[in-house]
C-alpha cells in the first residue's frame, strides 16, 4: 500500500447513479494530455523507462491488434509513470512505401491517370498531400483506447531527423562495405512493380500443374520435370548428380533445348538429388534462386525471359504473352511435338505471394542494393545469447535464433518513387559516389541518383534510437536510449525485432535498443479462428468502444494477454468486462455513502476487526501478486487477480460483511470506513493502468486527489494477519455451504428462513450478525423446529424448512448424489491400490487419481451431511 501524495479533501461531487463511458472518457483524455502528465523530461533526475511504439503504418486504422497491443504498453508505462520512473513513451508512424503508394496510385487511377503521367517529384508531392489529409487516422483513435503516449515526441519515419538518421547510417554502412550492388535472384512482385524481401512473401497451396518433358534427342534424351513450364526458355544447362551412374556419360554434352534452336550442356551439381524424380533438373538461373547458385558454380549464362510486368520478352512464338498464358502455350506447342511425357493437375504446390496485393512472386534476376548481414546478425543473436536482450517468453527464442543464424543477405532496394531514396549517384564515366547527410551530392551533366527507394523496414530498423535523435547525441539519446521494453507480436519477429537489434548494436556502439522483447499473440476470434474480412469475423474496436467503453475493450484484452500466445476475443467478454466497471462504479458509490474515507492514519491492527485485517492483509497480498506478474509480463494473470480481489473478496464480501458495522455507525463505522477508503483507494490504484477512466473518475471523487496518472503505485506494506484470514475463510465457508444447501433445497436467494445458530467455540461468534444478513437467517422464534441441521467450520447452522420443501424427493436426489460419490471413490481406490498401475502410471496421472479420491471423499461427506440434515420423512 501506499501513502495517498496527493492533499486530500472531502469528495468534489456525487457520483452518478451510472457510469456513462462516452461522458467521461474524452474529457478524461485531454486534461491529461493538456497537463502534460505524458510529456517526458530528459533533464529529470527520475530513472529512465522508454517504450518505442511499433509505429502502425500511416495507412492503417485502429484494429484489434493494435489495440491489444497498446494497452499492455500502456498499462506498462503507466504503472512505471506511478512507480516514480520518467516514462517515456513514444508514438509515432511509418510511411508504408508500398501500401502508400498503391493508396495514392488507386486514387490516380479513379482519375484515369499514372504516376507516371505526373512524374517522380509531383508524385511524392502527392503522396505527401495524401498523407497529411487521409493518413493517421489511427493516431486519433489512439486518444480514443487511452493510450498515454507523448504527443510531443511524435515521429515519420520520413520526416526530416528520421530522413538524415537513414541516410547516415546507409553510409556508414557502405563505408564499412556492409552495403553493396549486385545482381542476384530476387523475390519481384509484377503487380506492385518491385522487388520484395523473403519475408513479404506469403506461401500458400496453389492448385497448379507438373509436366514432365523431354529434352535431348535419341540417346541423349532426358526427362525434367516442372510446374514453370515457361520458364524452359531461359534454360541454360540441366544438371544431374556427379554420381548417377543414369547420366555419367551425358555429363559435359550438349542437348537439344526444345522449341528453342539452342543447345545446352549437361553438368554435374552435388545440388541435385538423384532419389527426387527422374534425377534430372533443368536450369534457369535468370528466374530461380537455386539455379541461379548452380549457373554461378558453373559459368552458366543467365537469360531473362520476362519482364518486371512478367511478360514474355523472348522467342517469336510466345512474345509478349503474360507468364501464365505463356505456360499454357509452351506446353501446347511440346504437347504437339510429343514432349510432354506425364501431367498431372491439379498439382498444389506451395507458391509465394506477394503479402501487399497477392500476386504470385516471380523470382528473377535483377540488379539491386544489399546489406551484408553476417556480422550484423551475429551481433544481434550473441546480444540474446549473452543474456543483454531478454526475449520473453523465453521458447520464443528458438525461433528468433532459427532467424538470425540463418540470416541471408538482405536486399534493401525497392522500384518505388514514395520512400528514402538511395543516397548513391552514378557518373558519367561509371563512378559512384555514396552521400552522407553532410555532404554535397554531385552536380554537373551525366550525374544521376539511383532511382530506388529503401525498403520500409530499413528505416524502422532505426526507430528506437532515430526517434531520439540519432545521430546528433540529443539529451534524448542520452536519457532515454536504450529502451526497456519492445512489446510487439511474434510474427513480426524476422521484419522488425532482427533489423532493430542488427542496426541498433551497429550504430550505437554495441548498446542494445531494447532490454527486454515481450512478444504477444495474435488476435482471434472467440472461437480461435483467425479474424479476416473474408471469414466474416473481423471487429472494429471503435464499435465496441462506443458501446461498452474503452476500459471495457482494454480490460478483455489484458485478461486474454497470456506471453506469446494468441488472445481469442468476443463481445460477451467485452460485456463482461463492462459489468466490471460497473461493479466498481456501483461498489464506489456505495463507499463514498457510507463514510470510506482516506482521510488521516489507518487506524492500529487492535483497533480493527477481524473483517478489517483480513482485507488488509489481502490486499497487500495482491499488491506483491500483481507486482510480481508485471515483472514476468503476465498480463493475464494480474488482470484476473485484480477482478477476483476487487469483485470477490472487497465487494462480494468486505462491502457486504461490513454493512451491519455501517448500518450501526460509532467508532466500528469509523475505523471500517477508513480501511474501507484505504482499500478502494489501493484496488482503484492498481486497476488504472489497465482500466485508466473508470478508476481516475472514481478515484479523484474518493481522494480528492490530482490524477492517479501521477500517483504513486501502492507499495506492499508487509502487512499480514493470517489469523484473521483464517477466520474470515471459515466464515466464508459456512456461508458458501449453506447457500449451497439453500439452493440444493430450491430455496430462493431472497427467501427467509428461521435459523438457530451455535457458533460456540468458534472465532465466529462476532459475525453473527453479517451471517445472518448474507444467509437471508431470521430469529428462531417461539416456533422454531430444526429441520436441517449443518455442521461446518466447527459451528451448526440449524434450519427451519417446514413447509419449504418435499422432504422425500429431495432424499431420493441425495441419496443417488451420494450414490455416485460412492462409486467414483470406489473406483479410484481401487486404481491406487494396484500395484501394476501404479508402476507404470505417470507422477501427474497418479496425482489426478489422488485428486479425484480426495473430492469424492469430500462430496460424500457433504452428502451425507446434508442427508443428515433433513427431516425425517
Amino acid at each position: 500500500m501506499t501513502e495517498n501524495t496527493q492533499t486530500p479533501s472531502a469528495p468534489d461531487s456525487e457520483l452518478p447513479t451510472q457510469y456513462a463511458p462516452a461522458e467521461v472518457e474524452g474529457k478524461l483524455y485531454e486534461r491529461w494530455v493538456e497537463r502534460g502528465y505524458f510529456t517526458a523530461d530528459p533533464a529529470s533526475e527520475k530513472p529512465p523507462y522508454t517504450i518505442v511504439i511499433p509505429p502502425p503504418n500511416v495507412t492503417g486504422s485502429l484494429h484489434l491488434g493494435h489495440a491489444f497491443q497498446h494497452t499492455l504498453m500502456d498499462a506498462l508505462t503507466r504503472r512505471k509513470r506511478m512507480q516514480g520512473y520518467e516514462a517515456l513513451w513514444l508514438p509515432g508512424m511509418d510511411h508504408a512505401g508500398i501500401a502508400t503508394q498503391n493508396k495514392v496510385e488507386q486514387q490516380l487511377a479513379e482519375e484515369g491517370k499514372s504516376r507516371h503521367d505526373l512524374g517522380r517529384e509531383e508524385f511524392v508531392e502527392r503522396v505527401w498531400q495524401w498523407k497529411e489529409e487521409y493518413g493517421g487516422k489511427i493516431l486519433g483513435q489512439m486518444r480514443r483506447l487511452g493510450d498515454g503516449v507523448d504527443w510531443s515526441r511524435e515521429r515519420f519515419t520520413m520526416d526530416e531527423g528520421l530522413s538524415e538518421a537513414v541516410q547516415t547510417i546507409f553510409k556508414k554502412l557502405y563505408d564499412d562495405e556492409l552495403i553493396y550492388r549486385a545482381e542476384r535472384i530476387i523475390n519481384w512482385c509484377p503487380r506492385c512493380l518491385t522487388a520484395i524481401s523473403d519475408i513479404e512473401v506469403e506461401y500458400q497451396e496453389d492448385a497448379g500443374e507438373l509436366v514432365s518433358i523431354t529434352y535431348g534427342e535419341g540417346e541423349d534424351t532426358l526427362v525434367v520435370a516442372t510446374t514453370r513450364a515457361e520458364t524452359m526458355l531461359g534454360d541454360t544447362a540441366i544438371a544431374v548428380h556427379p554420381d548417377d551412374e543414369r547420366y555419367k556419360h551425358l555429363i559435359g554434352r550438349l542437348i537439344k533445348l526444345p522449341l528453342t534452336d539452342r543447345s545446352i550442356p549437361v553438368v554435374a551439381d552435388t545440388h541435385v538429388d538423384p532419389e527426387f524424380g527422374t534425377g534430372c533438373v533443368k536450369v534457369t538461373p535468370a528466374h530461380d534462386p537455386n539455379d541461379f547458385a548452380i549457373g554461378q558454380r558453373h559459368d552458366l549464362p543467365s537469360m531473362t525471359i520476362m519482364d518486371e510486368h512478367g511478360v514474355i520478352t523472348v522467342h517469336g512464338p510466345f512474345l509478349g504473352l503474360d507468364r501464365f498464358e505463356a505456360r499454357s502455350a509452351v506446353v501446347g506447342a511440346l504437347r504437339e511435338q510429343g514432349r510432354i511425357v506425364a501431367e498431372k493437375r491439379p498439382y498444389l504446390h506451395s507458391v509465394g505471394h506477394c503479402s501487399r496485393c497477392s500476386t504470385t512472386v516471380e523470382p528473377r534476376l535483377s540488379l539491386q542494393w544489399w546489406v551484408k548481414v553476417e556480422t550484423l546478425a551475429k551481433a544481434a543473436g550473441d546480444a540474446v545469447r549473452d543474456g543483454r536482450v531478454t526475449i520473453h517468453p523465453q521458447e520464443m527464442e528458438k525461433r528468433y535464433f532459427d532467424w538470425v543464424d540463418n540470416l541471408n543477405d538482405w536486399c534493401i532496394s525497392r522500384q518505388l518513387w514514395w520512400g528514402h531514396r538511395i543516397p548513391v549517384w552514378y557518373g558519367p564515366d561509371g563512378e559512384v559516389v555514396c552521400v552522407g547527410p553532410d555532404d554535397e551530392a554531385p552536380t554537373g551533366e551525366g550525374w544521376t541518383q539511383d532511382t530506388d527507394v529503401l525498403d520500409t523496414w530499413f528505416s524502422s530498423g532505426l526507430w528506437p534510437f532515430s526517434t531520439l535523435g540519432w545521430p546528433e547525441k540529443t539529451p534524448d539519446l542520452e536519457k532515454f536510449y536504450s529502451t526497456d521494453v519492445l512489446v510487439t507480436g511474434h510474427d513480426i519477429i524476422f521484419f522488425w525485432v532482427a533489423r532493430m537489434m542488427m542496426f541498433g548494436l551497429y550504430a550505437m556502439d554495441g548498446e542494445v535498443p531494447f532490454k527486454t522483447i515481450a512478444l504477444t499473440g495474435l488476435v482471434r476470434d472467440e472461437r480461435g479462428k483467425k479474424m479476416s474480412k473474408s471469414f466474416g469475423n473481423v471487429v472494429d474496436p471503435l464499435d465496441w468502444m462506443d458501446k461498452y467503453g474503452s476500459d471495457a475493450v482494454r480490460f478483455t484484452l489484458a485478461k486474454g494477454a497470456n506471453p506469446g500466445t494468441d488472445v481469442p476475443i468476443g463481445e460477451d467478454w467485452v460485456q463482461a468486462s463492462r459489468n466490471f466497471a460497473n461493479k466498481i462504479w456501483n461498489a464506489t458509490r456505495f463507499a463514498l455513502m457510507n463514510g470510506a474515507s482516506v482521510e488521516g492514519e489507518l487506524p492500529a491492527p487492535e483497533e480493527m476487526s477481524a473483517t478489517d485485517r483480513w482485507i488488509l492483509s489481502r490486499l497487500n497480498k495482491t499488491v506483491a501478486q500483481v507486482d510480481a506478474y508485471y515483472e514476468d509480463f503476465q498480463f493475464s494473470k494480474l488482470s484476473e487477480a485484480l477482478y477476483h480481489f476487487a469483485w470477490d473478496e472487497v465487494f462480494d464480501w468486505y462491502v457486504e460483511l461490513s454493512k451491519t458495522t455501517f448500518f450501526a455507525g460509532g467508532e466500528g463505522a469509523r475505523v471500517s470506513g477508513r480501511v474501507l477508503g484505504e482499500v478502494l483507494d489501493t484496488t482503484l490504484r492498481l486497476l488504472h493502468p489497465v482500466v485508466p477512466f473508470v478508476t481516475e473518475t472514481l478515484w479523484t471523487t474518493l481522494t480528492g486527489g490530482e490524477s492517479l496518472v501521477v500517483a504513486d503505485w501502492p507499495k506492499d506494506s508487509g502487512f499480514r494477519d493470517e489469523a484473521a484470514e483464517a477466520e474470515i475463510e471459515n466464515l466464508q465457508a459456512v456461508v458458501t455451504e449453506v447457500r449451497r444447501f439453500r439452493a440444493d433445497q430450491g430455496l430462493q436467494p431472497g427467501q427467509k428462513v428461521p435459523a438457530r445458530l451455535d457458533l460456540a467455540g468458534t472465532t465466529l461468534a462476532a459475525h453473527e450478525g453479517a451471517i445472518r444478513q448474507l444467509l437471508r437467517l431470521q430469529p428462531e422464534g417461539e416456533e422454531f423446529n430444526a429441520t436441517a441441521t449443518l455442521p461446518v467450520g466447527g459451528a451448526t447452522v440449524a434450519l427451519d424448512l417446514s413447509g419449504t420443501i418435499d422432504v422425500a424427493a429431495e432424499r431420493k436426489r441425495l441419496s443417488k448424489d451420494l450414490g455416485a460419490a460412492e462409486k467414483e471413490k470406489q473406483q479410484a481406490e481401487a486404481k491406487l491400490g494396484n500395484e501394476a498401475f501404479l508402476a507404470k502410471a505417470p507422477d501427474n496421472v497418479v496425482d489426478k487419481i489422488k485428486g479425484r479420491l480426495a473430492k469424492a471423499e469430500a462430496d460424500i461427506a457433504r452428502i451425507q451431511a446434508q442427508l443428515d440434515a433433513l427431516p425425517a420423512a
